[in-house]
């Protein structure tokens, strides 16, 4: 996040992009560079932003990675739910029914999953309601701030960026980061940058494609990567038996995703 924010600082400065809409739009504050009740604008998203990544970085240390991905994307259905109580934003019948597939498609790939765990079944669906807050927060936020999505970064950049920092300071966390042993490998460091600008890219894509489309389509989008993830986790990290019915739901699930996209291009 730092670095993130170094970076939108310094491109800000050198009048590479524009933290708002319209670009005539300017602050007298140097810290900020938006109106500080711009700032206070965005605080909910930046509340939505830390609760997601708290609890979905808890949420996938007590489950195995292809049940995590398959469990989270139920997430389309509380994204649906948080849209309609934010905005009152109602979806077609075709619309509904992909994401209805969607959900079948994860229910038939965890018919089997031998490593039941309550509780950590519980921080996963906590997970799917807080990032469907969050992206709900980004659509309805980014629309009426009036700022750019690089605007929406920097601004949850510095509101998130202090309070992270403080947490990890009395938590011990930035002590033993301190003091790993491998901190000032170059590998390490390069490794870390590499990953700081992965982080920042694809922040930028949610960002951009939830406030240009919708929080629901952005869900959609994660959805359709999943398969690829699924197919890493169980080369890479094991846990879930390879079966026909678990191939079947995640056909399913991308199916569905698919199926939105034909009814949004079509514009259902």
């Amino acid at each position: 996040m730092l670095s993130s924010c170094t970076l939108l600082y310094a491109m800000k400065c050198w009048k590479i992009i524009s933290f708002t809409t319209e670009p005539q739009i300017t602050t007298n504050n140097p810290v900020t560079l938006v109106p500080f009740k711009t700032l206070v604008h965005t605080l909910p998203l930046a509340i939505s932003y830390l609760l997601y990544m708290l609890v979905t970085m808890a949420s996938v240390r007590g489950i195995n990675v292809p049940m995590y991905t398959t469990l989270r994307r139920t997430t389309v259905a509380f994204t649906m739910i948080v849209e309609y109580i934010l905005t009152r934003q109602k979806h077609s019948y075709p619309v509904v029914g992909s994401v209805g597939i969607i959900i079948l498609g994860a229910v038939v790939a965890g018919a089997r999953d031998l490593s039941f765990d309550a509780y950590s079944y519980g921080v996963v669906f906590v997970a799917n309601i807080c990032t469907a807050i969050y992206l709900a927060s980004i659509a309805h936020i980014g629309k009426s701030s009036g700022l750019s999505t690089f605007g929406l970064m920097w601004c949850n950049g510095i509101i998130c960026g202090p309070i992270l920092l403080f947490w990890t300071s009395i938590s011990g966390e930035l002590g033993r980061m301190i003091n790993f042993p491998y901190l000032f490998s170059h590998g390490f460091q390069a490794v870390m940058l590499f990953s700081c600008v992965m982080a920042f890219s694809i922040n930028y894509c949610v960002f951009w494609n939830t406030t240009l489309n919708s929080a629901l389509t952005q869900t959609i989008c994660g959805n359709l990567k999943d398969l690829f993830t699924v197919g890493l986790g169980w080369l890479l990290f094991g846990g879930l038996p390879f079966d026909l019915l678990n191939v079947a739901g995640q056909s399913l699930g991308f199916l569905g995703s698919c199926l939105y996209a034909y009814c949004k291009l079509r514009g259902k």
